[in-house]
């Protein structure tokens, strides 16, 4: 096989991303919540394929990592402020612009860190898309009222923050699937969320994901003191 055609595999693969965050854009402004939701799911799928196709195939590139962090902006920054957008009641819907902000600041500081850091700072931009869906399939069960905007606009931009807050998460990248010191939070966050889906429904991934951040802020502020 021909060695251009070997290195763009995963880059066809992370487009398939931003196609599903285009088609989930499509889908959340014409009120079909459930499937753009389905779709931002799809795009995490390729998101986590496309790296793992680059190490099986050794095909990594400058090109590949900034069309990741394009290619994520749509699909996990404004998709699901497409749906924040839709489904709250003026004004908190236009505070959804703060999530596609605040996601590329994020993915732009990523970008340019130079030193190594075990983990993440900040929630991870995919993180962020899977609380929102977790949210969207909440509020399609409980409709947000127009009394409680501000509360709503107050959580979007706190959510949106928790991106670029200098708080420090732990990975939940496999790099072998043996159980140990490294993997076991890994596989206890897995089980965690799956519990809280299975329990809540699509709702169990907001509540999945605030406390994975929970976790990650007191663990900050305990190495702190």
């Amino acid at each position: 096989m021909s060695n251009i055609i070997v290195k763009s595999i995963p880059n066809a693969v992370t487009c398939l991303n931003i196609t599903s965050g285009c088609i989930a854009l499509a889908l959340a402004f014409s009120g079909n919540i459930q499937w753009a939701s389905v779709a931002i799911i799809a795009a995490a799928v390729f998101d986590f394929l496309d790296g793992a196709v680059a190490r099986a195939l050794k095909a990594y590139s400058p090109i590949g990592a900034e069309l990741d962090s394009l290619c994520d902006v749509v699909s996990f920054g404004v998709a699901p402020a497409a749906i924040v957008y839709t489904l709250l009641p003026a004004p908190a819907c236009y505070f959804a612009l703060a999530i596609p902000v605040c996601g590329a600041l994020r993915l732009a500081r990523f970008n340019v860190e130079t030193s190594k850091v075990e983990g993440f700072i900040g929630l991870p931009i995919p993180a962020n898309a899977l609380f929102w869906i977790g949210m969207a399939a909440f509020w399609q069960n409980c409709p947000p009222a127009a009394e409680s905007a501000w509360t709503y606009a107050l959580m979007v931009v706190l959510v949106a923050l928790a991106m670029v807050a200098p708080v420090h998460l732990p990975s939940l990248k496999f790099h072998d699937f043996k159980l140990g010191r490294e993997n076991n939070p890994r596989y206890l966050t897995i089980i965690i969320t799956v519990a809280l889906v299975a329990w809540l429904g699509m709702a169990g991934f907001a509540a999945a994901i605030a406390l994975y951040f929970l976790y990650g802020a007191i663990s900050t502020l305990a190495n702190r003191r």
